[in-house]
């Protein structure tokens, strides 16, 4: 019997605990398999161990992997397979397979689109867009937000959109909040590359609304995992990894 395992990052942000555990509860409703359940990395309970193992309890003789991670930095390439690598020796008799990341998808271009001209006024070319990334030291990760930035250009129709990161990259948020606020001539738009709500996604809160009381017309969007399309693009793959082939990492 098949079975799939969702990883989420973690956090200590109980609003970012909730807004997974809601998401994946919508998410699990439209995919084909009896045995699914959510854990995480890191922060957040159940762990990856004990997720792994609720699977195994349910009677699943094999276990889809489902990354709950927007692009492939090192949690994917490394953080993930390392937790798994001792559950799979352990049970050796269990099919474990790993799906890919999202990707820089068109879907999730246009959910963003579609965030930003909800919560915004009309847009105009005038406008610009500062788009939020955690941050990696993965040059992919780079070149993935270079394809983001082009393609939430274009569906914008705003000529200036700039990425900065939270970690490990530059230029930084405070540096590039700081920087398209000194230049811009009309709203700035700030798009969290986030899936939930957390810690972070609170410093960028935090850093906009000290913008906003010093004048600047900022507005931020809200996090992908509330947009229907990001939810319906985890059930698609779940179902696909199911039905199909995912990579056989035992």
């Amino acid at each position: 019997m098949k079975a799939v395992l969702y990883i989420g990052h973690g956090t200590r942000s109980k609003k970012g605990a909730s807004e997974a555990n809601l998401f994946i509860e919508s998410v699990m409703k439209k995919v084909s398999t009896p045995i699914q359940k959510l854990c995480f990395l890191e922060l957040t309970e159940p762990d990856i161990q004990a997720g792994f193992e609720y699977c195994i309890r349910e009677g699943a003789t094999e276990i889809v992997i489902v990354p709950l991670f927007l692009l492939a930095a090192g949690h994917i390439k490394q953080d993930i397979p390392e937790e798994l690598a001792p559950l799979i020796e352990k049970y050796s008799g269990i099919t474990v397979k790993m799906a890919d990341p999202f990707g820089v998808k068109d879907s999730i271009l246009d959910a963003i689109a579609e965030l930003v001209t909800a919560e915004t006024q009309p847009i105009s070319t005038d406008d610009s867009v500062l788009i939020v990334g955690r941050g990696s030291s993965d040059p992919s990760i780079l070149r993935a937000f270079d394809s983001i930035k082009t393609g939430i250009s274009q569906r914008l129709r705003v000529e200036n959109v700039q990425v900065c990161y939270l970690a490990a990259s530059a230029p930084t948020f405070q540096d590039g909040l700081d920087s398209i606020c000194q230049k811009v001539s009309g709203n700035v738009i700030v798009i969290p590359y986030l899936l939930f709500s957390g810690l972070l996604l609170s410093e960028v809160v935090r850093e906009v609304n000290k913008k906003v009381k010093a004048g600047c017309s900022v507005t931020i969007t809200d996090t992908l995992g509330k947009h229907a399309a990001i939810q319906n693009l985890v059930a698609e793959k779940a179902n696909e990894e199911v039905n199909v082939n995912a990579a056989v990492i035992h």
